[in-house]
């Protein structure tokens, strides 16, 4: 049987297979169709199934990551969504915080609401914080707003009332009146969405979930069905922003999960990878066609947040903490008013993308400059499936910017490069050394398309001794959907001071999630030994605004001292100092349940016969103004022998990607087929 990996990204649509029994992994990659990424997904899988000689019947599994929710968002193509929210709330949206990204930047605008103001609407119900009923809800009202709503043409409808994550009541009330009133309409709760308080994020995310849902519905419901028609027996999972998968039904209920679907599970594959190859320190490197992703992994395990923005709205779940600027493959290169030159955040995407790709690309990109430089092949690219113009691309950047900073092609080429490098270095080092971590102690695990292209001179732009680049690292998103557990995460909000009687409320909302989480992983056909339940509490002192989370082995009703005493320990490890007569404040208890999946990674690599035998041809390269042009030896990077050292400078070539290594590199390939670089 074998098991499938899909990535969507912006300029390509990535697959990884794994022939269940043998362990061995294939690799297959085409170009993305961003007006509907379902049909890249099915045309790459028909022909991963002929190429590899497959049978549909023999799949078994297909996990795929998808960037179609948040490019909805950023481009702000949801459906006309509605809000009904408690009397007095109708303008959290647009209130938000008074927090603003840059402080004295008095050009940043905040984005307009996903939801204007007419479809805004507030009905007569309140609850008080421990969840009472102050005033039930006015279902004369609430038919008299949704007949508001219907009018103006609604397609989705969040419903977020205050302390609604208390007592869902007045929630499941409205939702079961929309499906009598309006059939059809997409329903989004509050308190299904984001059980937990804080108003402003509870709602935005909320309305999200909403904005997006129909047509992710829709996007789930082609895919599904393509599938089936080629003959595909399983229906695929979807990865989600905490590095889980979910099953297709979830997905459509909770779209808003898989904002940061594909980068979260190039993440927790790298994190797995890492581990088999005895590394454990690592920040990982993704450079695709649109953005640069980074991340952290310390002793093995990622680094989770709770809560980012999404082109600027607030997304308050729990996801895999990745650092993302504007720059990738397709950033688009120009000179600036001042006449500095700029690459990114523009991107070409898949369309037209660079303008080496000949689909109609007009704007010199930092794969145009690679192209010009050599680094990448000249002459075609993905093993030769995908003819390049290097002389349209040194045309371009010519014209646009070696003559207007009155440069050489060859130099404004390598300055697209080193301004790219510039910016990747400092995102690295918002997550190291801005986080206080020794970068010579990090490892750089490189992949993406592009990323191991420029991982040799990030790292040494950054301080970094060692980069590790796996197989086929353009298809390292893919591969990492192969490497993933199933999960959903579960909140129970308590704002309960912890004493005895609030360790007891908190143990009983525990004992509710683990209930609640057998269920979720029954529907999801998960094995019973093959589950796992991860809790934790977050907690603060009383008077302070800031979490902790503090995990937990297990609900244990004589736990409060414990839990106190490892709350203390981790305020001390975070802030430098606890304060051991102030209260603890249990704000709310966690949840994760977890399906696990085969993941084995064994060092059974042999590689090719000799570094000699793996050399395919040379070419000139150009390496900047010091070193110029150097003829530089290119070799097959499944040809190279494990153990085997190839002294840069030298380029290793693999269908999905291309490593460059400088000289004073050394690189060696491991038993997992890892390519080691250092310095």
């Amino acid at each position: 049987m074998y098991r499938i990996g899909v990535d969507v990204g912006g300029t390509f649509t990535d697959f990884t297979v794994t022939n269940a029994t043998t362990g061995e992994n294939r690799y297959f990659k085409l170009s993305s169709t961003p007006a509907d990424p379902s049909v890249a997904i099915v045309e790459g899988i028909k022909q991963v199934l002929d190429t590899f000689d497959i049978a549909p019947s023999d799949v078994s599994y297909i996990g795929h990551g998808t960037t179609v929710a948040t490019n909805m968002i950023i481009e702000r193509r949801g459906v006309p969504t509605a809000l009904i929210t408690t009397k007095g709330f109708r303008d959290v949206l647009a209130i938000g915080r008074q927090t603003r990204p840059a402080l004295y930047d008095v050009s940043i605008t905040k984005p307009a609401p996903l939801v204007d103001r007419f479809r805004r609407l507030e009905v007569n119900e309140r609850l008080n914080a421990r969840g009472e009923i102050l005033k039930g809800l006015d279902e004369t009202e609430l038919e008299t707003v949704l007949d508001e709503l219907a009018e103006t043409g609604i397609k989705a409808l969040s419903v977020c009332f205050l302390h609604s994550y208390r007592n869902a009541a007045h929630e499941e009330a409205t939702a079961r009146i929309i499906a009598e009133k309006l059939p059809g309409v997409y329903v989004s709760l509050s308190s299904k969405v984001l059980p937990e308080f804080r108003e402003y994020e509870r709602t935005s995310t909320t309305v999200l979930n909403a904005y997006v849902g129909p047509k992710m519905a829709d996007y789930f419901d082609r895919l599904e069905e393509k599938l089936r028609e080629l003959g595909i027996p399983v229906a695929p999972m979807t990865i989600h922003s905490n590095g889980g998968l979910l099953s297709i039904d979830t997905a459509k209920r909770l779209p808003v999960t898989t904002c940061l679907s594909g980068p979260a599970a190039g993440v927790i594959g790298s994190a797995v990878v890492g581990a088999a190859a005895g590394i454990d320190k690592i920040v990982t490197y993704d450079v695709g066609g649109t953005s640069t992703d980074v991340s952290l992994i310390v002793d093995g395990r990622p680094k989770f947040t709770s809560s980012r923005d999404v082109a600027g709205y607030p997304v308050k779940l729990p996801m895999v903490d990745i650092h993302v600027i504007g720059a990738g493959g397709g950033s688009i290169a120009q000179v600036d008013d001042a006449g500095a030159l700029k690459v990114g955040p523009r991107s070409a995407g898949a369309l037209p993308g660079p303008i080496a790709y000949q689909r109609g690309g007009e704007e010199p990109t930092l794969t145009d400059a690679n192209i010009c430089l050599n680094r990448l092949n000249p002459v075609a690219l993905l093993d030769g499936r995908m003819p390049v113009d290097r002389a349209a691309a040194l045309a371009a950047i010519e014209e646009k910017i070696a003559r207007p900073l009155a440069i050489s092609g060859e130099e404004a080429a390598y300055g697209i490069l080193q301004v790219a490098i510039a910016n990747m270095s400092r995102a690295i080092r918002a997550v190291t050394t801005e986080q206080g971590h020794e970068i010579a102690e990090i490892t750089l695990f490189a992949f993406g398309g592009a990323g191991p292209l420029h991982a040799a001179e990030v790292a040494r732009e950054a301080g970094i001794r060692r980069i590790l680049v796996p197989q086929e690292p353009g298809t390292m998103c893919a591969r990492g959907a192969l490497l993933l557990d199933i999960s959903l995460d579960f909140v129970r909000m308590q704002l309960a001071e912890a004493t005895t009687e609030g360790w007891e409320q908190a143990c009983n909302a525990m004992g509710e999630m683990l209930k609640e989480g057998n269920e979720w992983l029954d529907n999801e056909k998960v094995d019973p030994a093959l589950r796992e339940f991860h809790l934790a509490i977050d907690a603060h002192y009383a008077g302070q605004t800031h979490d902790i989370r503090v995990p937990l082995n297990g609900v244990e009703s004589d736990g409060l001292s414990k839990f106190l005493a490892d709350f203390a320990d981790l305020h001390r490890s975070g802030y430098g100092y606890d304060i051991p007569d102030q209260a603890v404040v249990i704000v709310g208890c966690r949840l994760q349940a977890v399906g696990r999946v085969p993941k084995a990674i064994t060092p059974t690599y042999t590689g090719g016969e000799s570094v000699i035998s793996a050399k395919t041809a040379e070419r000139e390269i150009y390496y900047g103004p010091q070193e110029g042009w150097r003829l530089t030896p290119i070799y097959r990077r499944a040809l190279l022998p494990v153990g085997e050292g190839v002294a840069g400078p030298a380029i290793i070539d693999e269908m999905s990607s291309t490593t460059v290594v400088l000289a004073g590199q050394i690189a060696m390939i491991d038993a997992f087929g890892n390519i080691i670089i250092t310095n």
